[in-house]
């Protein structure tokens, strides 16, 4: 099924265009007090932005309980023409109350199953997307059971499953539970934040399993992201795995420069170091495969 789950239906896969495969227009969590991106207005400034660019479009990997705002997606994604892609799934503990996570972790399979085939809640507004996230150079309990039951969604539903690797650690750990254990294709998965850990071999094994792997947050400067990310790139490139690369903007925080910053600063400077034609191949032919059901 060459189709990709929009907030506003399924499009053709071929027909994203230039895409951010990682970003966020609404989230809030308490592991970041007095940050929410929960501004409708300023999520549309940074859409106009990103459109104007070039930019067509935004797969969003907020999850379940941060946030998601999916009326405003729809909204968004109608009124300036950007497709949306949504994400249901679970974020680490940290993010949600205990109180919460004791009401749905026994039924996560089925809230990750109904939000990808009936909508978020009742809005009738689909995910398209089942994002988890690993635990630091590992995977703790509730990653064990995030993943167990993003497999299950993913095997009824076809949805991709993007993974939060914490500070860039854990790639071979979680595709050994995923992709090993629980029987998920590495090309249905796809890892994010793996330049904020540049350990070259790391990536290469990850590349090596067959995942995608999302280079995103640009503009860390407490991550070695953009200084690093052409060599990262380039060298993943020249070992034959430039088809599994991905480029996302990650904004997280009303100051991250995101997704328009993306195509204004950052396609020029890895233009330099990966070629038009491959550029392109990140920014549009990728990702219509990684986000593409099943």
């Amino acid at each position: 099924m060459n189709q990709v789950r929009t907030v506003l239906g399924d499009v053709p896969a071929g027909e994203l265009g230039v895409c951010d495969a990682h970003d966020h227009l609404f989230i809030r969590t308490p592991a970041l007090p007095g940050q929410a991106l929960d501004d409708p207005e300023g999520a549309r400034e940074r859409l106009r932005g990103f459109h104007e660019l070039g930019g067509r479009t935004v797969v969003q990997w907020t999850p379940y309980g941060m946030g998601r705002r999916p009326g405003d997606l729809a909204a968004l994604s109608r009124a300036g023409g950007t497709r949306i892609v949504a994400a249901t799934g679970l974020h680490q503990a940290a993010h949600y109350a205990p109180e919460l996570l004791g009401r749905i972790m026994p039924g996560l399979e089925e809230l990750f199953v109904s939000e990808i085939t009936e909508g978020i809640g009742a809005t009738g507004i689909p995910a398209g997307l089942i994002k988890v996230a690993g635990a630091f150079h590992g995977i703790d309990a509730h990653a064990r059971h995030t993943m167990t039951a993003a497999a299950g969604a993913h095997r009824r539903t076809g949805a991709p499953i993007a993974v939060h690797l914490e500070l860039g650690t854990g790639a071979r750990d979680v595709l050994d539970l995923l992709c090993g254990e629980l029987g998920v294709e590495p090309r249905r998965v796809v890892l994010g934040h793996l330049g904020r850990f540049p350990d070259g071999v790391a990536q290469l094994e990850a590349a090596r399993a067959g995942a995608f792997l999302a280079f995103d947050g640009p503009s860390r400067a407490n991550h070695a992201t953009d200084w690093r990310l052409p060599e990262q790139l380039a060298a993943l490139a020249e070992a034959g795995f430039g088809g599994q690369l991905l480029l996302g903007g990650d904004t997280t925080v009303p100051e991250t420069p995101g997704m328009p910053y993306l195509l204004r600063r950052l396609r020029p400077r890895l233009v330099r170091s990966l070629g038009e034609q491959l550029l392109e191949a990140v920014l549009v032919a990728n990702p219509a495969r990684a986000f593409a059901l099943a």
